[in-house]
């Protein structure tokens, strides 16, 4: 039975190829982007399958629309892949507040907000799945992307407890933490500084380097990303978390390490930190 997805982003990047491979796979598919013209042309390649809508994610008005065009057009939405994003690169402190808070907007407030809309439909339904597209900037923060990391983080938190909240309604959760993919994450989309600071060149130009001279060519492919994340749609025992890429791996794999370090050295000082006599409980219950 095909699904039907509404995609966040698909003018590019993982948003344009999860698209693509939904859209030959027989599945239907609500394209939203920025400027509806980025779109239009691909949604009339599969007319019947496809919708085009304008949407900023972070349009409250816009956000609406976009469930009512794809409910009035398809009866249903079965997935909500918040893909849409924009990248950032610099110190923290080079970040005016201006563009912190517009970040957060995007990559946050925006991903929150849809979500949290998209419930009752799900609710009703008593089925769904939602794919909130982080990054390894999700779980493992370095130098120059703290900005970022920051909304990947929050994301991730929200993600983590909604998955408890609504899975006994039927409803999925799944978090996509690419690598490095060839996207146009270290182009247009990647927001720079509001101003440099010396200070923080020795930190910064490496990863500044690192990023925009591989721009093109970064391993990862993103519509075998596309792929997989189908896969877990359509898995009967979907992960919380899927991350992909070797280079994701081993970052994870070393921050992991850093904090089993830090944990164990100053395990025992944080465990007595409690009031004499005291049962400890599990959080949660």
């Amino acid at each position: 039975m095909s699904k039907v997805y509404l995609i966040t982003g698909t003018s590019s990047g993982f948003g344009r190829a999860l698209a693509e491979a939904a859209l030959k796979r027989g599945d239907k598919v609500i394209l939203t982007a920025r400027k509806l013209t980025d779109i239009e042309e691909f949604a009339a390649q599969y007319k019947d399958n496809a919708l085009a809508v304008k949407l900023d994610v972070t349009n409250q008005d816009e956000r609406q629309a976009a469930f009512k065009a794809a409910l009035q057009k398809f009866g249903r939405i079965d997935v909500l892949a918040n893909i849409a994003g924009q990248g950032s690169l610099g110190a923290l402190e080079e970040f005016s507040s201006e563009q912190i808070r517009k970040q957060f907007e995007v990559n946050f407030f925006g991903v929150l907000e849809l979500t949290r809309e998209i419930l009752p439909v799900m609710r009703k339904q008593r089925s769904g799945h939602i794919l909130n597209l982080t990054s390894i900037g999700g779980v493992a923060s370095v130098g120059g992307f703290a900005l970022y990391c920051a909304t990947k983080f929050a994301v991730e938190g929200f993600s983590e407890a909604l998955r408890d909240e609504v899975k006994p309604l039927g409803i999925r959760v799944t978090i996509v933490e690419p690598g490095a993919f060839r996207t146009e994450f270290a182009g247009a989309a990647n927001v720079r500084p509001f101003k440099a600071i010396d200070d923080y060149k020795p930190v910064i130009e490496p990863i500044q380097q690192y990023l925009y001279s591989n721009d093109g060519k970064q391993p990862g492919d993103p519509h075998k990303a596309a792929l997989t994340m189908i896969d877990v749609v359509e898995s009967a025992n979907p992960p919380l978390r899927l991350m992909l890429g070797a280079d994701a791996f081993g970052l994870w794999e070393k921050k992991r390490a850093e904090m089993d370090a830090d944990f164990s050295q100053w395990r025992k000082v944080g465990e007595d930190t409690v009031f004499p006599g005291v049962e400890v409980q599990a959080i949660g219950g």
